[in-house]
């Protein structure tokens, strides 16, 4: 009698015990800490602190005990601003000695995520990141890799597939409403942040600040994409910001990707900084669509952006117009993943985000500079669980 087992059968047994494993961490926090709120640091207090300490603060669950910046006037602003009695401190290695806490909620300047992702790891801290989780794919699986061996978790922005709109696009494609799917597209751009240099840098650029966002949504709905072809380029070659005046633009500003998915589905994102949009940044009443998905039988729009919904257009009928569903975003924001993560820990449930994913754009990030470097497709490797949200059995 052998012993040996089929790739396949090995691959569902080895994702089987890491989800165990994952769960097991959640679980075990849940129990050691029964009735106590989550501790919470933060690193980074410059523009993105104002939407994350507020949400946070709403959660009965969750408590702030620490604000780190290297600009440590920011770090004593945000405490005052937000009334928080809350140790300050000039660097990470300052805050790890400083009050005990939990999770680590790491809202700096992209560049750096991987490196201090990995520090508070090491000291036994979950970890809550703002896009990109690292900078390379090598080095978000292996950070990803470093959690799991101490027991514990990261995950990594954005929360799109947290959207009611989210689910409800998921399940319209699940349930066969569009028949079989064949094209999607996704588009997001602004003229370009003001506020910082590190956009423009090398290991800063459109699409994982921007572009992110669709490749989340789009993965998503329609399951991890098997390759990537992209051309990328630089409009603006020069940007004036507020914090070191004018600079040479090394990053990409403009990018199109091509997705390559199962089932021959082909998906498009495009990103940019040079998008004129009345709408800005804030998104506040966008009333056209970003998101777009072609099946055979009908389509579906995504009024907003999909990290500020507003609507999900379905279209499948040859004679009744398009009707507009969940309208109502049901309190979800872009800045509340670190806030529903952390409620997770809490209550040792397994969230709809996971690492896997936000690894699996951060391949597709890479593989698209690559395949612009190089005009060629380039293959992915990385997988995550999907869909997201099964089809509701029929029956109910």
């Amino acid at each position: 009698m052998t012993n040996t087992i089929s790739r396949q059968k090995f691959l569902q047994y080895t994702a089987s015990a890491g989800a165990a494993v994952l769960l097991s961490s959640l679980e075990s926090f849940a129990s050691e800490r029964p009735d106590k709120k989550l501790r919470i640091a933060i690193i980074g207090c410059g523009s993105v602190s104002n939407r994350y300490i507020p949400h946070l603060q709403t959660s009965s669950l969750l408590e702030i005990v620490s604000l780190c910046d290297i600009k440590y006037d920011r770090a004593l602003a945000q405490a005052k601003q937000y009334n928080l009695s809350v140790g300050t401190y000039p660097h990470i290695d300052k805050m790890l000695g400083g009050p005990p806490f939990d999770m680590m909620i790491t809202i700096t300047d992209m560049q750096v995520h991987g490196e201090l992702n990995k520090i508070a790891l090491n000291a036994g801290k979950h970890v809550w990141s703002e896009k990109p989780m690292a900078n390379t794919y090598a080095e978000g699986k292996a950070l990803l890799d470093l959690a799991k061996s101490k027991g514990l978790r990261i995950w990594g922005a954005p929360a799109v597939v947290n959207s009611p709109q989210f689910a409800f696009m998921s399940k319209c494609i699940q349930e066969g409403k569009l028949g079989r799917v064949a094209s999607a597209h996704g588009q997001y751009g602004h003229t370009g942040p003001t506020w910082s240099a590190f956009f423009y840098e090398k290991g800063g650029g459109s699409m994982p600040d921007l572009g992110v966002y669709n490749m989340a949504t789009l993965t998503g709905l329609l399951g991890p994409a098997k390759s990537v072809m992209a051309m990328l380029s630089i409009v603006n070659p020069e940007r004036t910001v507020d914090d070191k005046g004018k600079i040479k633009v090394e990053a990409e500003d403009n990018a199109h990707l091509l997705l390559e998915h199962d089932n021959n589905v082909i998906s498009h994102v495009m990103c940019g900084f040079n998008y004129f949009d009345p709408h800005g940044h804030e998104a506040k009443g966008q009333s056209l669509h970003s998101i777009q998905i072609y099946g055979d039988q009908g389509n579906l729009r995504l009024i907003g952006y999909d990290w500020e919904t507003n609507g999900v257009y379905l279209d499948n009928s040859w004679t009744e117009p398009a009707k507009l569903y969940q309208q109502d975003s049901e309190g979800y924001q872009w800045q509340e993943g670190a806030t529903k993560i952390g409620e997770a820990l809490v209550k040792g449930i397994e969230p709809r985000i996971n690492a896997e994913h936000a690894l699996h754009v951060l391949e597709i990030i890479e593989g698209a500079r690559k395949s612009s470097a190089t005009g060629m497709k380039v293959k992915l490797q990385s997988k995550f669980k999907w869909p997201m949200i099964p089809p509701t059995p029929k029956g109910e």
